[in-house]
Parts: structure tokens; C-alpha cells; sequence
């Protein structure tokens, strides 16, 4: 479960809705650290964020993977 950095960006330009609450708080919070600060290294370091989020927690992210995965 691997997100690329353009999908990081369409997720945090976007508001979407997830079911697991974990992973909505830490999209908030990336969402607004990127806000702050738009450059590359900032969209990086929240890429790598979600995917390390994702892989700790693969077996209950499968339904959030799948929207994050479509954008």
C-alpha cells in the first residue's frame, strides 16, 4: 500500500472523508502543516507520512487505501 506524491497532493487539496479516524486526524493535521509551507520537501515529507501510516496499519486501511488510491 503505497501512495505516489501526486496523490498525497490531490489528498490534501481535497476534503475527502475516511473511515478510519486516525488516518482522518493525521490528514488534518498534514493538510495544514502543507497549507503553511507548499513546497516539495513538505509535500515529501507528507507522502512518506501516509505510507508509512499505511503500511503500519495495511490489515484496517484497505477501504481507506482504496480512495486515496483513486485520486
Amino acid at each position: 500500500m503505497r501512495i505516489s506524491m501526486e496523490q498525497a497532493k490531490k489528498a490534501l487539496a481535497g476534503s475527502h472523508t475516511f473511515s478510519q479516524l486516525s488516518l482522518s486526524l493525521m490528514m488534518f493535521r498534514l493538510k495544514r502543516m502543507y497549507e503553511q509551507n507548499p513546497t516539495g520537501a513538505t509535500l515529501t515529507k507528507c507522502t512518506e507520512e501516509i505510507n508509512a501510516f499505511l503500511d503500519k496499519y495495511s490489515k484496517i486501511m484497505t477501504a481507506d487505501y482504496s480512495i486515496l488510491s483513486r485520486l
